[in-house]
């Protein structure tokens, strides 16, 4: 398990923009584990809300910023809800900002 690796990962997943708030989903805490493995990564993030309409799609675009690192031969991005997510203390500051949360 690699640090720099995570990172990296950590880094593309910056690029995965959650279409209703217009922020990574990266910066809105919603990654809560990366695990790399040789070349297996897995993700463990949640989505703003269970009933997220376009939970799919950002789980989808997820795996795809994922799967373009070139050492990584498998991607699997795990959707869990427990914490729950909360902007108040796992948003970036920047974030908190945008959404307007003091």
């Amino acid at each position: 398990m690699s640090t720099l690796q995570e990172d990296v990962v950590r880094e593309n997943l910056r690029t995965v923009v959650d279409p209703e708030l217009g922020l990574s989903i990266v910066d809105l805490g919603l990654i809560y584990d990366i695990k790399v493995e040789d070349s297996n990564v897995t993700v463990k993030m949640t989505l703003t809300s269970p009933a997220c309409p376009l939970g799919g799609v950002i789980q989808a675009q997820a795996h795809q910023a994922v799967k373009k690192l070139p050492w990584v031969k498998e991607t699997k991005i795990e959707l869990v809800w427990s914490p729950r997510w909360d902007p108040k203390t796992m948003a970036s500051e920047e974030c908190l900002m945008q959404l307007g949360i003091f």
